[in-house]
């Protein structure tokens, strides 16, 4: 009887306790917080070893057509931040990992067509935790270079740095040439994202090898 005693006390129990707290994990009962830091010149989120996921904000941002493969964004690359990915069109179920996507959504354009163009990426290492990380006065006057499927280059100046936003309505109403970069700040789709802003500087010839990386999604 005291073996039997010890077996439920030392196995049983513990099972039954993790199952409950996968059950509330899976229902969204439990979370974690992150402080804010009141300092805009320093982080706006505390940056965790907890993974992250990039979910596109709410329903506005559900793609509804897809990219003209003669001229799409194929790369994307913030070099001061390490960061350098190819880029593929945006997916309806869980975004892949090493790769960004670019967003087909109302009001949404590609490089040179005179709106803004969105990418979002997860917020992982060799992809755009940097944007997470590094405070916003760093990367404010940042260079991001885009390169299209037509073998060119757009290249782009930080501007501002958002965090906590919830939708796309801003990207979608700009009507001049601008990039936006989105990541997760949270490891589900309660948290709200960091939009990383950049105005248009110059557009040149690229090499085919420079604007054609090869893009290896992978499940996350």
């Amino acid at each position: 009887m005291d073996t039997l005693r010890a077996r439920v006390r030392t196995r049983l129990v513990p099972a039954l306790l993790a199952s409950t707290a996968i059950t509330l994990l899976v229902a969204g009962l439990l979370t974690y917080t992150q402080p804010v830091d009141a300092d805009p010149g320093r982080l706006a989120v505390d940056p965790s070893s907890a993974p992250r996921i990039t979910i596109p904000p709410l329903a506005s941002a559900m793609p509804d057509a897809s990219p003209d493969p003669k001229h799409a964004v194929t790369r994307v690359r913030v070099a001061e931040l390490g960061i350098d990915l190819p880029v593929v069109k945006a997916t309806t179920g869980y975004p892949p990992c090493d790769v960004a996507l670019v967003m087909a959504a109302t009001g949404l354009r590609q490089p040179g067509q005179g709106g803004a163009t969105y990418l979002y990426a997860h917020a992982r290492p060799g992809m755009f935790l940097p944007l997470l990380e590094t405070p916003e006065a760093r990367q404010r006057g940042l260079r991001i270079e885009v390169w299209t499927s037509d073998d060119f280059k757009y290249v782009y100046q930080v501007i501002d740095v958002r965090r906590d936003q919830q939708d796309l309505t801003a990207a979608q109403q700009v009507e001049h040439e601008q990039l936006w970069l989105q990541t997760s700040e949270g490891p589900n789709a309660s948290f709200g994202k960091t939009q990383v802003v950049a105005e248009f500087l110059s557009e040149e010839l690229a090499t085919k090898a420079d604007a054609h990386p090869k893009a290896r999604p992978r499940p996350c």
